[in-house]
């Protein structure tokens, strides 16, 4: 299955389905949040690695992470549905955007456009 793909199957279980959305709307604000809370979720999980169990990473630990990012990776098919976009394009622009910064010697540092 490739993103686009992804992206497709993944709408089925959007609970919201319109043709255009607007970012006041409550089901784009909706998967705004989504997103931050199931990022937060996954920073909680290795948080928790890192104080109870000294860094360790076990299987379960590892199956409970890849269920977060699972979360993670449909709110981002979802959003960039919502602004219009397939998924593919927002990973081809990634892999450019990082490719570009390899090239620059640039991975380190801050800022969007470096």
């Amino acid at each position: 299955m490739n993103f686009n793909q992804y992206q497709e199957y993944a709408e089925q279980f959007d609970l919201f389905a319109q043709e255009k959305y607007k970012a006041s709307d409550p089901a784009f604000m909706a998967k705004v949040l989504g997103l931050v809370g199931e990022a937060g979720e996954t920073a909680e999980k290795f948080k928790k690695i890192l104080r109870d169990k000294a860094g360790e990473i076990s299987e379960e630990d590892k199956l409970e992470i890849l269920k977060e990012l699972g979360d993670v990776l449909w709110y981002i098919a979802t959003i960039t549905r919502y602004l219009g976009a397939d998924f593919q394009t927002v990973a081809d622009m990634n892999i450019k955007k990082l490719s570009k910064r390899l090239e620059d010697n640039k991975l380190h540092g801050s800022g969007d456009n470096r």
